[in-house]
């Protein structure tokens, strides 16, 4: 790391753009993590102006829809985990926040389910892409479990019924004893601190394969061989702004 002298003349931020690519300062730790992390991550790949053609499809919307109504999700889930049950049982404007996350979730799921079965139909593990797909699946199946736990914590006769029904089936499998699903305290716990990290998670690990990766392209016409798509994919309606 450069040091600067503090009696001297305080250096502008130009100066200290210049200075950072200074051939004597890559054996430093700082310049090798920085340029490890832009030769993986290239901002023109995390942040791209433009898309190929083919995104136009509305099959491409769903990935988009899904991120959106989780924004909603946790934006709703974190108000209504400042108030609590009582809030959103009795407060006109708890139950309006309530409905917005149950809503939110619905489209969220409703919209993920979708661009599964999309991308499943699409192959969309071709070309390299077989860690974007599972970090998908595996998002997929961490929120079905984030979705069970909250409707286990809603405090109502629904949460009531759902727990008791449940905790037959669980307790079977012998998992009983770690996930109790009449115990309120552990389900809210799961509903809004472990799942969501680990969904939040997955799918910005998700999301961050895709833009390293690009999405899918569109299966190769009959007599036309995988190169010969892509050239054409990429040719083809040019790029539309994204």
């Amino acid at each position: 790391m450069t040091i600067v002298d503090p009696k001297t003349e305080r250096p502008d931020q130009a100066d200290l753009d210049k200075a950072a690519g200074r051939p004597e300062d890559a054996d430093q730790w700082t310049a090798k993590i920085r340029n490890t992390a832009v030769e993986a991550l290239p901002p023109q790949k995390l942040l791209p102006d433009r898309q190929p053609a083919y995104v136009a499809s509305w099959i491409y919307v769903f990935g988009v829809t899904t991120i959106a109504a989780l924004i909603v999700v946790i934006g709703t889930g974190f108000v209504l985990s400042i108030f609590g049950p009582n809030w959103w049982h009795v407060s006109s404007t708890g139950l309006f926040v309530n409905s917005l996350h149950l809503w939110s979730v619905e489209i969220f799921m409703f919209a993920m389910v979708i661009h599964l079965w999309g991308k499943f139909f699409m192959a969309a593990w071709r070309g390299k892409r077989k860690a974007t797909w599972i970090t998908g699946v595996v998002s997929f199946l961490v929120s079905v479990g984030a979705a069970f736990t909250g409707y286990l914590s809603q405090q109502n006769f629904d949460s009531q019924w759902i727990s008791t029904q449940a905790k037959d089936g669980i307790n079977s499998t012998g998992a009983g004893a770690l996930f109790n699903v009449t115990n309120f305290g552990q389900m809210i716990m799961w509903h809004i601190v472990l799942l969501p990290l680990v969904v939040v998670a997955l799918v910005g690990l998700h999301v961050l394969m895709v833009r390293l990766r690009g999405v899918v392209t569109p299966f190769p016409a009959k007599n036309e061989t995988p190169g010969e798509a892509a050239a054409a994919a990429a040719t083809s309606g040019a790029e539309v702004q994204a």
